[in-house]
């Protein structure tokens, strides 16, 4: 089974800017990815989706113009490009990985999750 590992997780202020990384442990040409983020007592949600051919990306309202998710299949690697980072994005953050399923992706459908990042704001 392929596994996933985050990084690019950290401290920044508010306005900041930080870009996350989730590298496959295998091809991830069939799969549909996304990231999940889950607050200090709230339950986790989706973040962002991409489709296997890259195509396709959906965004969930709050991060909307501010993130931006892509892939670099050579590289096995899945990525989450975040700007104007606001204090209420500070969460743990998830790299999902599911095949068969379109965007957005249900945590129900998701195979594989990484370990998870953190993701601090300072206000």
């Amino acid at each position: 089974q392929v596994q996933v590992v985050e990084s690019g997780g950290g401290l920044v202020q508010a306005g900041g800017s930080l870009r996350l990384s989730c590298t496959a442990s295998g091809s991830t040409y069939v799969y549909t990815m996304g990231w999940f983020r889950q607050a200090p007592g709230k339950e986790r949600e989706g973040v962002s989706c991409i489709t296997p051919s890259g195509g396709s990306t959906v965004y969930a309202d709050s991060v909307q113009g501010r993130f931006t998710i892509s892939r670099a299949y050579s590289k096995r690697t899945l990525y989450l490009e975040m700007n104007t980072l606001k204090p209420e994005d500070t969460a743990i953050y998830y790299c999902a990985m599911a095949w068969g399923v379109r965007c957005p992706l249900g945590e129900s459908s998701v195979e594989t999750w990484g370990q998870g990042t953190q993701v601090t704001v300072s206000s």
